[in-house]
C-alpha cells in the first residue's frame, strides 16, 4: 500500500502562495502518477493537477494554469504543489492522491488508488 500524508494548508489572502506537500511512504516506488484533488463546500471533488512518476509529464486543471506548478522530490518521496496568485474560489480542502496504475484518465478521481487525509486551504478577499 502506499500512504499519502498532505500538509502546507491554512489561510492566506487572496494574491499570497502556498506550497502543499505530500509525503508517501509505503510502496511509493510502484505509484505511476500522483494527484492533486480539491473539494470546496458542498462541491465534488474535482480535479487539480497531476505528475508521473519520472516527474517528465505534468497536467493542470484549466482553472489553475499559470498559478500552480507540481512538482516531486523523488528522494524525499515527496510532491509538490506551488500555488501562486491565490484566488477565494481556490479555497478548498485539497486533497493527494495515487495510483499505480498507467490507463487510467488522470483528473478521474475514481482512478485514484490511494487517498491523503486532506489539508484545507483558505483564501480570504
Amino acid at each position: 500500500q502506499v500512504q499519502l500524508v498532505e500538509s502546507g494548508g491554512g489561510l492566506v489572502q487572496a494574491g499570497d502562495s502556498l506550497r502543499l506537500s505530500c509525503a508517501a511512504s509505503g510502496r511509493t516506488s510502484s505509484t505511476y502518477i500522483t494527484g492533486w484533488f480539491r473539494q470546496a463546500p458542498g462541491q465534488e471533488r474535482v480535479f487539480v493537477s497531476a505528475i508521473t512518476r519520472s516527474g517528465g509529464r505534468t497536467y493542470y486543471a484549466d482553472s489553475v494554469k499559470g498559478r500552480f506548478t507540481i512538482s516531486k522530490d523523488n528522494a524525499e518521496n515527496t510532491v509538490y504543489l506551488h500555488m501562486n496568485s491565490l484566488k477565494p474560489e481556490d479555497t478548498a480542502v485539497y486533497y493527494c492522491a495515487a495510483d499505480l496504475n498507467a490507463g487510467g484518465v488522470v483528473g478521474s478521481a475514481r482512478r485514484y488508488d490511494y487517498w491523503g487525509q486532506g489539508t484545507q486551504v483558505t483564501v480570504s478577499s
